[in-house]
């Protein structure tokens, strides 16, 4: 590990045992960057000089450039980031819909672009950049944070890349983003989002605590799932929906399952009929999610009408789900679920 922001606390230790520094030293520069956030190795006031030196050249920080901020009429922010070799990465910043409620969420990225080719996906159309290392992942909270004037109450794993190709990475920022030293984020307000990387939910459901599990699955055939998501050839929907009745679940959390609305491909009522069968005796909730288009020749489908997607949502409430229509939020500024390309934006931060 090369991100001084990557590492564990008990690696911080020895990191400072190795420079002749107490263990305990560890503690302190841990807290500094991931309780405070700093992007500056000479803020540590209380780590003596010779310690900051040496983790500056064993592992200096990576710090990710923030530089553009554009926000939607609906008030959704989509930060930008550079990073140190030059890539460029988006989060989204989600006020709740209701201004009585105090959740804000943020949409986070794992990935410079991605590898899995889903057809309606913009993100899709960037091709695989490469893994983001925990540092960036959890950096991208931290700088939100600052925009905000507040933390984010909430962290979905749902922008650019699937989280589980970059498990290891995606683990210790889960792991970072937990510990109480730092963020101290409740693995009850985290969601990590996946196309139907098999051996990754088993992965996920492993850790100690466990996040929330959200599958993206969009198709109730295997037919049609292998036409919009590449993924499925190798992960088909039983074998996919058998991992999600193995994850483990806490008293009243549900596996959250994501369903783009494609019209024409997969919102007829045979589908709507399919579904709740699919998913017998999964603990689960639907989101249904309207497509949200992006420019791209490659993706030619369109939004159901509205009297469709009610259609479709009342025929699954009937068939015993729980089911709830997501509301784009940001789709004017291209920040909505599917939309994340990293195109030039329109506004850019004030320096």
């Amino acid at each position: 590990m090369n991100d001084l922001r990557s590492l564990l606390p008990a690696e911080l230790a020895a990191r400072a045992h190795g420079a002749g520094e107490p263990a305990y030293r560890g503690e302190q520069v841990f807290r500094w960057l991931h309780a405070r956030g700093i992007e500056q190795l000479d803020q540590m006031t209380n780590v003596p000089r010779a310690l900051r030196e040496a983790l500056e050249r064993d592992a200096p920080l990576a710090p990710l450039a923030m530089d553009a901020v554009q926000e939607a009429l609906d008030g959704t922010r989509k930060l930008r980031f550079r990073t140190r070799d030059g890539r460029a990465i988006e989060s989204v910043l989600i006020p709740d819909e209701k201004a009585d409620r105090d959740k804000l969420t943020l949409c986070v990225s794992s990935q410079v672009g991605c590898a899995l080719d889903c057809a309606f996906c913009a993100t899709a159309t960037l091709g695989f950049g490469r893994h983001l290392e925990a540092g960036e992942i959890v950096q991208q909270v931290y700088q939100a944070t600052r925009l905000a004037g507040r933390r984010p109450t909430n962290l979905v794993f749902m922008g650019m890349g699937e989280p589980m190709h970059n498990f290891d990475n995606m683990a210790r920022a889960l792991a970072l983003l937990q510990h109480p030293w730092g963020a101290a984020f409740s693995p009850r307000r985290i969601t990590v989002s996946t196309v139907g990387m098999v051996p990754g939910i088993q992965k996920l459901a492993a850790l100690s605590p466990a996040p929330n599990l959200a599958i993206s699955l969009n198709a109730t055939t295997d037919e049609v799932r292998d036409r919009l998501m590449p993924v499925n050839r190798r992960w088909p929907i039983a074998v996919l929906l058998e991992a999600a009745r193995k994850f483990p679940l806490a008293h009243g959390r549900r596996v959250t399952f994501e369903y783009v609305l494609l019209a024409g491909v997969n919102d007829t009522d045979a589908d709507a009929d399919r579904l709740p069968r699919l998913l017998r005796g999964i603990p689960t909730k639907v989101n249904l999610i309207p497509w949200n288009p992006f420019v791209n020749e490659r993706a030619p489908f369109a939004r159901p009408s509205a009297e469709r997607i009610r259609t479709f949502q009342e025929r699954l409430r009937a068939g015993g789900l729980p089911v709830y229509i997501r509301t784009p939020r940001g789709d004017d500024i291209d920040a909505a679920c599917g939309q994340l390309a990293a195109r030039e934006p329109l506004v850019r931060v004030r320096v």
